[in-house]
This record gives structure tokens, sequence and C-alpha cells, in this order.
């Protein structure tokens, strides 16, 4: 079993309403705001992407990698927290 960081946890834990990108797993102000740089400000707006690649592991990792220079484990931190969200309020 995986273990998750508070972060994550408090993120899961309900809706998405208007969440600054920053509040995801995995992103701290670094690639919050490289993020932000590149139009995706809110946690929704990375929700959006993450839904057009159809919630596919690689294909998201590969994306934030590419756009961000997120490492991997950041990257992954945020696609589970996202895949974790969707499979509680989707």
């Amino acid at each position: 079993m995986t273990t998750t960081s508070q972060k994550h946890t408090l993120f899961v834990a309900e809706p998405m309403g208007d969440k600054p990108v920053t509040e995801l797993a995995g992103i701290g102000e670094i690639l919050g705001r490289r993020l932000e740089n590149r139009g995706f400000d809110k946690a929704y707006v990375v929700l959006g992407q993450f839904l057009v690649l159809k919630k596919n592991r690689e294909l998201f990792l590969e994306w934030l990698q590419d756009l961000v220079a997120a490492k991997s484990n950041q990257a992954s931190e945020c696609y589970q927290c996202l895949a974790d969200w969707c499979s509680e309020f989707l």
C-alpha cells in the first residue's frame, strides 16, 4: 500500500472548488509558479488536462515533466492526487 502525504489527504477530502495549483500533492511553490506562468493557475485547470489525457498515467507524467520540469516523484504524486480525487468525486 502506498502512503500519501497530508497534502494529498487534504486535497482528496473535499471538492475541488477554486483551489490554487499549489494545493495539489507534488506541486510546491516553484512548480506552482511554473504552472501558473503557463496558464495552469488553479487545480481544476490541471484536472482538465488530466481528463483530456484520459487519466493516462504515462501521458500525464510526461506532460508535467515536459511542461514544468517536474521530477518523476513530483509528477507521480500529482497524478495520484488527481486520480484519487476523481475516484471520490467523479
